[in-house]
């Protein structure tokens, strides 16, 4: 025989310190904010060890500005199919994984002369923007 449930005895259960309570104060980040995070995450480009150290040797310095134009140009690349590209900035020229959105090398204009960079399927020119030097 099916008993039906009876809502008083958990309704007491709880009241006598049984039944485990929800914390009083669990901060809850809005969807939107939980998204914006997500985003910021996936869009965020890395520098692997080998470009951190060209950047460090060879004094190329990013400003914010830089590296939004960087994450901005890997995004355009990256709509047109890309796989690995050549970033030419007005200072600087980077070749970065798309797919990991990672900057594998990068070389200062001073350096390039005649470079020839091999292994990338696309290059963006980054346009310097008002707020870059």
């Amino acid at each position: 025989m099916i008993e039906p449930v009876q809502f008083a005895t958990v309704q007491g259960a709880a009241a006598a310190g049984r039944l485990p309570q929800a914390p009083a104060s669990v901060p809850h980040a809005s969807f939107s904010d939980a998204l914006a995070r997500a985003h910021r995450a996936q869009s965020a480009l890395r520098f692997s060890a080998h470009a951190a150290q060209r950047l460090r040797e060879r004094n190329i310095a990013l400003s914010e500005a830089d590296e939004t134009a960087l994450r901005e140009s890997v995004d355009r690349a990256a709509a047109k199919g890309s796989r690995e590209t050549l970033l030419l900035t007005e200072n600087a020229a980077f070749v970065v994984s798309v797919a990991n959105r990672t900057v594998i090398t990068a070389v200062p204009r001073s350096d390039m002369g005649d470079a020839v960079f091999t292994h990338i399927d696309s290059a963006v020119v980054v346009a310097p923007g008002p707020a870059r030097s």
